[in-house]
């Protein structure tokens, strides 16, 4: 009969050294080893408050030797490799430079994927008191490994089938072959074993020790006798209760009770770096929107990017995403706007839009926006979530980049709280459109005829299969005039805090794109006859950030 025991990671992060190697060594125990799975249970028990000094109860005892009898199997989810580095201080100044001196220490773990790392004892049987006590102490389990692991865990229903595992000890002819790799667990012995293993320790310990058999043995005997068999603990359970402190004190460099199984796991079970675009798709289908959310180190977010440079961030996303897609060739279409030639695609710029938004108000970018009118195919998708990083002017490292969304535009309306609201600003139905970035116009302007600011507007609109607006209002002229307080200037996206005048400070010309044939921006409100459909994001720039609008209706 077997039993499992799923664990869920609640941070994403494992936090654990493997046993025998120093923490900067940079070293993750993945799978975590038996071992630590049984002294996870009798932690919690202890620090739940349910056992007592005296030590685990009989139940408690008999589940764990149980659960030592059989190696388990594994269901290993993805996981990354990741560190970060510490300089920790010593309390000692350097007599040279009067500084306090630091060492550098590693702390190493394991990004792991929000699904359940599954481990199933195939041969073990429980009874319902046994299994009741192990339902509690996986109720009440907190944290595995360091105590930065958050972890929920629960009992695997019976009837739950597991799926197949991906991890296993290794057996004599079970050779999994290329793909794989072995890797050493710290697991327990047997406890019929280890009692087997203390009696011929202790009567080697105790030989030159003998109690006489006709008196009453000195209380200096005892004490030899007594200090001789300190180093051998009573059983299996006292084994895997011991502390480092305790094994150093009688000169273990193992735990006693504990042997080294091999176990086979993927090659890749813990992967280094950014996701490969080799790996096998995710992508099943055409969706018309990512969300990116932008982050940085500190999670400072005034540190991030300020919305006047939408159009430079906007860029580099772009240049990143297309390097990604093309390590597996040509890249796609939607991504480039361009076709395999390389020639600019022609029609209504059914390729991607990138759009870097501040959804909290703040006045500093913290999310992207990924959205083409004719969809983003599986390449497209796979280079998106493939990103990880891009760069800022001024910071210190690179900026973070996480999938926060996916799906067709309506799909992002159901993202929690102020989010959801602000990107309906931009995808819902409604008559009147005001600037949420500057209109740069794409030609030259001109006083009369179908290239003045109005006919451009007009023309863009068009091109991009939206009806013809009653009414294009440059909001800069009226906010100048007297009748300004009669019209509201502000973005409707931000909750009317960024009017015309801050566009001013907008970066509006490409870095490695054309110039815009006029270097200035409007903020502009479309008002039409009846509702339309967003996005709308029209002009020069227009797929970089430039020229998007929100409903305005806040």
């Amino acid at each position: 009969m077997s039993i499992s025991l799923a664990f869920r990671f609640l941070a994403g992060r494992y936090h654990a050294t493997p046993s025998g190697h120093h923490v900067n060594e940079g070293l993750i125990e993945w799978p975590p080893s038996p071992w630590r799975l049984l002294r996870a249970l009798i932690s919690i028990g202890y620090t739940s408050g349910t056992w007592s000094a005296g030590g685990p109860p009989g139940t408690a005892r008999r589940l764990l030797e149980h659960l030592a009898a059989d190696l388990p199997h594994y269901v290993l989810p993805p996981a990354v490799g990741a560190h970060t580095r510490h300089y920790m201080p010593l309390g000692v100044l350097d007599p040279r430079t009067k500084i306090e001196k630091t060492t550098l220490v590693f702390d190493t773990w394991a990004q792991v994927a929000d699904q359940e790392l599954i481990v199933t004892w195939r041969d073990v049987l429980l009874d319902d008191a046994q299994r009741t006590m192990l339902v509690f102490l996986m109720e009440r389990l907190n944290y595995l490994g360091r105590s930065e692991s958050w972890v929920e865990g629960r009992v695997v229903a019976s009837g739950e089938q597991p799926p197949e595992t991906n991890c296993f000890p290794e057996e004599p002819g079970n050779t999994p072959g290329r793909g794989w790799e072995q890797v050493a667990l710290l697991a327990p012995e047997d406890a019929v074993a280890y009692a087997t293993w203390r009696a011929a320790r202790l009567e080697e310990a105790l030989a030159d020790l003998q109690l006489p058999e006709a008196r009453k043995p000195a209380k200096a005997l005892l004490a030899e006798r007594a200090k001789a068999a300190a180093p051998y603990p009573a059983d299996l359970v006292d084994c895997l209760q011991k502390d480092t402190t305790w094994l150093r004190s009688h000169g273990w460099n193992r735990p006693p009770g504990s042997r080294r199984v091999f176990y086979w796991r993927p090659a890749d079970a813990v992967s280094v770096g950014a996701p490969s675009t080799r790996a096998p798709n995710r992508a099943k289908s055409t969706v018309k929107a990512m969300l990116l959310s932008l982050t940085n180190a500190s999670r400072n977010d005034h540190a991030l990017p300020p919305v006047s440079r939408t159009l430079p961030q906007a860029e580099l996303l772009h240049d990143a995403l297309v390097g990604i897609a093309a390590r597996d060739g040509v890249p796609p279409p939607e991504l480039t706007g361009c076709d395999t030639r390389g020639r600019p695609l022609r029609g209504p710029h059914e390729h991607a839009h990138i759009n870097p938004l501040d959804l909290d108000a703040d006045g500093h970018l913290d999310h992207v926006l990924v959205w083409a009118p004719g969809g983003l195919g599986a390449k497209a998708q796979t280079a998106i979530r493939a990103v990880r990083r891009t760069f800022t002017k001024g910071a210190i490292e690179p900026l973070r980049l996480g999938l926060a969304a996916t799906g067709d535009l309506p799909d992002m309306l159901r993202l929690a709280g102020v989010f959801g609201r602000r990107i309906a600003c931009l995808t819902s139905k409604a008559s009147s459109w005001q600037s949420v970035t500057p209109f740069v116009p794409p030609r030259y302007a001109k006083a009369r005829g179908k290239n003045t600011v109005e006919g451009q507007i007009r023309t863009e609109l068009h091109l991009r299969g939206f009806p013809d607006p009653v009414a294009v209002v440059n909001l800069r002229s009226i906010a100048r005039s007297e009748s300004a307080a009669l019209i509201p200037a502000g973005t409707p996206l931000y909750g009317g805090r960024t009017t015309w005048s801050t566009f001013r400070h907008f970066k509006i010309t490409r870095q490695r794109g054309p110039e815009p044939p006029l270097a200035w921006g409007l903020a502009v409100r479309l008002e039409f006859a009846s509702s339309v459909e967003g996005p709308i994001a029209i002009g020069y720039g227009s797929h970089f950030g430039l020229g998007l609008f929100a409903a305005d209706r806040e």
